[in-house]
């Protein structure tokens, strides 16, 4: 549901764009602060800035990233959005997604959610970059990935072998995080390993 822990996305797909949001692509990577690149990314930012300041309070935003994401499908434009913010104890998390409802105006609704991770509970950090040439053979950047994972179980499983004996399967708590050339751009790369060393940093070690 966060960090696109349940979310598949095709490589390469753009985001189209949406009346009301940003142009395609829109690059936030060069705000500072996190209600400017909320208000110039994200196509809901008032909704995402008032989830997110109640849970933020006055306490100081050391890193975030973001993320939005346009389906179209036969039941219309659908948008998934996400902001991943650290301070220096938690990792707050917004995300929302457009959900169909008849009942509604407009034939849907904003489904947002928020959820806090204590720094305290993260077991594992991982950072993987994709290093490149460009077009004139020096170095470049071309991608990032960021996993977190807690110690908490997210999903147990049956597992039945060819002989028939069955065995456990456990999946811990994980958050994905991904930007490249395609999507995002060499800015936000940049930023999400710049969120991603902000949370590595905060982590405490072993006891």
């Amino acid at each position: 549901m966060f960090g696109k822990s349940g979310r598949q996305r095709t490589s390469g797909t753009r985001p189209a764009q949406v009346p009301g949001a940003g142009a395609a692509g829109a690059d936030w990577s060069s705000h500072t602060q996190l209600e400017d690149a909320v208000r110039s990314y994200l196509l809901h930012p008032d909704v995402a800035l008032e989830a997110l300041g109640s849970v933020l309070g006055r306490r100081p935003v050391r890193g975030f990233t973001l993320e939005r994401v346009v389906d179209i499908n036969a039941n219309g434009t659908s948008v998934w959005q996400e902001a991943a913010v650290c301070d220096d104890r938690r990792l707050v998390l917004w995300h929302s997604e457009d959900m169909t409802d008849p009942s509604a105006p407009g034939g849907t609704v904003l489904d947002s959610s928020v959820q806090v991770i204590p720094l305290g509970s993260v077991s594992h950090v991982g950072i993987r970059t994709l290093v490149g040439t460009d077009h004139d053979g020096r170095r470049q950047l071309r991608g990032a990935f960021v996993f977190l994972a807690t110690p908490t179980l997210q999903e147990v499983a049956t597992v039945r072998g060819e002989d028939g004996t069955s065995t456990g399967r456990f999946r811990q708590e994980a958050y994905r995080f991904s930007k490249s050339l395609e999507d995002g751009g060499p800015g936000q790369i940049r930023r999400l390993l710049e969120f991603a060393e902000v949370i590595a940093a905060r982590v405490p070690g072993p006891r």
